[in-house]
């Protein structure tokens, strides 16, 4: 038994999971009335993508549960001890990285959320989890709150939220970045400026896994 398939945990995941297959209609819901040229510019712009998350206030844009396995076993693997996640949405990936470190014997997680309501949600469920201690919750966009006070070691970067600005989180934090830290990416499919990037050899190697998941280590300058 870990800490991923234990009691609170592994009860309040499934619940979150099936919650989030649940309300999976209301991400289609919200893009019914739109035309298309209207969706590509809120998926795809850089200045835009905040309006984007006003239309899923309301719906756990949640990883696969084949991707929060992945998430659990490379932050274990690792051994990670601090990780920053772009994209908290209810929790869900954000507690199978706490799982990782209670079971690595502790460490921070810095997590970042635009809407508010999430935010309170996504905290009652840390706290319901037993894993409040092990991470920050930084409340805006991400743009800003990531731009300050990052951990001079970072051993693991998580993007799910907004595609179009993967590249610029990229950016903010790839200066903390140790030699062999993981990044992963959902739904990278998405971003063909951060395929570009971290296909780039400038410092990454980087592998597709299923469901539009990139999986990429930081190798360092060269």
């Amino acid at each position: 038994m870990n800490t991923l398939t234990s009691a609170p945990l592994a009860p309040l995941l499934n619940y979150l999971f099936e919650l989030a297959d649940n309300m999976a209609h209301p991400t289609n819901n919200a893009f019914r009335t739109m035309t298309d040229a209207e969706q590509h510019r809120l998926l795809h712009s850089k200045t835009d993508y905040l309006e984007l998350y006003g239309h899923l206030k309301e719906v756990p844009l949640a990883v696969s549960r084949e991707t929060g396995k992945l998430l659990y076993m490379l932050a274990r693997s690792s051994n990670a001890k601090t990780i920053v996640e772009f994209g908290t949405s209810f929790g869900i990936s954000t507690l199978h990285l706490a799982a990782a470190l209670r079971d690595n014997g502790g460490g921070n997680i810095i997590t970042c959320e635009f809407e508010p309501g999430k935010v309170a949600l996504a905290r009652n469920h840390f706290a319901d989890a037993g894993v409040s201690d092990l991470i920050e919750v930084r409340v805006g966009d991400a743009l800003q709150t990531l731009s300050r006070d990052l951990p001079a070691t970072i051993d693991m970067l998580v993007l799910d939220g907004a595609k179009a600005i993967y590249p610029e989180i990229v950016t903010l934090v790839q200066p903390f970045l140790r030699p062999g830290a993981l990044i992963v990416a959902d739904d990278a499919d998405f971003s063909p400026e951060y395929l570009e990037l971290v296909h780039s050899n400038r410092g990454f190697m980087s592998l597709p896994f299923n469901d539009g998941v990139e999986v990429s280590m930081w190798v360092g300058n060269v």
